[in-house]
């Protein structure tokens, strides 16, 4: 009985070690430089990028005008029964946003975080490039900065604005405490496509 209290103890401060180091990245806003821009994929609606989505490309934008990378890199599958894929929306509307089509990069590999930056890391490393200023939601920048450590790229943080619910932080924190044992790429599968 006293060793599963010790183990139940240990258990709750490691994920509240985690819980606070995920509360702590929500303002962390690193703007590089680096050699790309990575917006990581959200959902898209018939090429209309969503709400998070366009939040995301809108912040990408602005890093690109201020001259955080040369290059930004739309990444993101689609969903069973879409037309488009999410890296493709993002692709679209930063080129009608103004963004010349020499400075994009389409990367449509991977619905989860770790596949998008597994994917993304080899395409910037099969043309020399090896950092990058990740965009997302500010929830999801610790476990964001450490899938991109293992998947073999410096990554630079740099999320939008907004909060973060307790839900959002829960599952970061479990997703993180996780992670950090087993590897990201392992445990990606349970955690899906919450990018």
């Amino acid at each position: 009985m006293w060793a599963v209290a010790v183990v139940g103890t240990l258990v709750i401060g490691y994920a509240g070690i985690n819980f606070v180091q995920v509360r702590m990245n929500l303002d962390v806003d690193d703007r590089g430089p680096g050699d790309a821009i990575v917006v990581l994929g959200a959902a898209q609606y018939d090429g209309r990028p969503s709400p998070v989505l366009a939040g995301r490309l809108d912040h990408a934008l602005e890093l690109w005008n201020e001259g955080a990378a040369p290059l930004i890199v739309t990444t993101g599958s689609k969903q069973e029964g879409d037309r488009f894929t999410e890296g493709f929306t993002g692709f679209e509307y930063l080129l009608e946003a103004g963004v010349p089509e020499s400075a994009l990069l389409l990367v449509t590999d991977g619905a989860s975080t770790w596949e998008q930056m597994a994917a993304t890391a080899r395409v910037l490393r099969n043309r020399g490039l090896s950092s990058a200023v990740v965009v997302s939601d500010p929830y999801h920048s610790l476990r964001l900065a450490q899938i991109s450590v293992e998947a073999g790229l410096t990554a630079y943080i740099s999320p939008t604005d907004g909060e973060a619910s307790i839900r959002q932080l829960a599952r970061e924190t479990a997703a993180v405490s996780l992670g950090r044992i087993l590897g990201y790429r392992r445990v990606d599968n349970w955690f899906g496509n919450a990018n």
